[in-house]
């Protein structure tokens, strides 16, 4: 598939579970796509590229600057609190309109999407916690080496400690992907469509979801 395909901007409700005809319990992330609109259509001849930039979210009129209220209203759009591009061929473009609704039926059933989100911000952590390392024995003789990374450095030649060294740092608060989720049920009346699996980040916290690069269809 091509990588522009127009998606939508989600809050992550949480994750809860739905049973098959067959009894069978999946893992679901409930995410809730109400109040995506485009915001504005870019062109290439005007912008240098065709994209749709899509409104999601509510927002006080007050927490908005003059420009970014001007621009929404240009559009007939209401306050919202997040803006997302998503690059689209031309011919995609020209089907939307500046102030028009995107549903959540955007996706379907069965269908491969991938999820981007911020990660959960863990703070300073150290190397095991962070790389996933094995402690030493907290035994006798071990003294305060337990969770110790070891040795970092060399002997005099190279003399140094390479860049990308694996140790203690932050810990999360990093954007990912999640790739190939399979939509599981779309919801149609209250906007919420529900994917297969966790994605990154925190409850309320806001996400892109676009049609999978890798995949697409039904889950065979």
């Amino acid at each position: 598939m091509s990588t522009q395909a127009l998606g939508l901007v989600a809050r992550k409700v949480g994750m809860m579970r739905v049973f098959t005809a067959d009894g069978v319990s999946i893992p679901v992330t409930v995410l809730d796509v109400s109040r995506n609109a485009v915001a504005q259509i870019r062109q290439a001849d005007k912008d240098g590229y065709s994209a749709i930039q899509v409104a999601f979210g509510a927002a006080k009129s007050s927490s908005l600057t003059k420009a970014e209220a001007g621009h929404l209203a240009k559009a007939a759009v209401e306050p919202a609190k997040v803006l997302c591009e998503f690059r689209v061929p031309a011919e995609v473009a020209a089907n939307y309109q500046s102030g028009a609704k995107l549903p959540a039926t955007l996706f379907a059933v069965g269908q491969r999407v991938d999820v981007r989100g911020v990660t959960i911000g863990k703070g300073y952590a150290g190397a095991i916690k962070r790389h996933h390392f094995s402690s030493n024995r907290a035994s006798h003789g071990n003294s305060v080496t337990t969770r110790a990374p070891g040795s970092i450095g060399m002997a005099q030649d190279p003399g140094r400690v390479f860049p990308g060294k694996r140790m203690s740092g932050r810990l999360g608060g990093v954007n990912v992907t999640v790739q190939n989720l399979e939509v599981v049920r779309v919801d149609e009346a209250r906007d919420l469509i529900m994917v297969k699996g966790s994605i990154p980040g925190a409850d309320s916290g806001c996400v892109t979801v676009r049609p999978a690069v890798k995949k697409a269809g039904v889950q065979s």
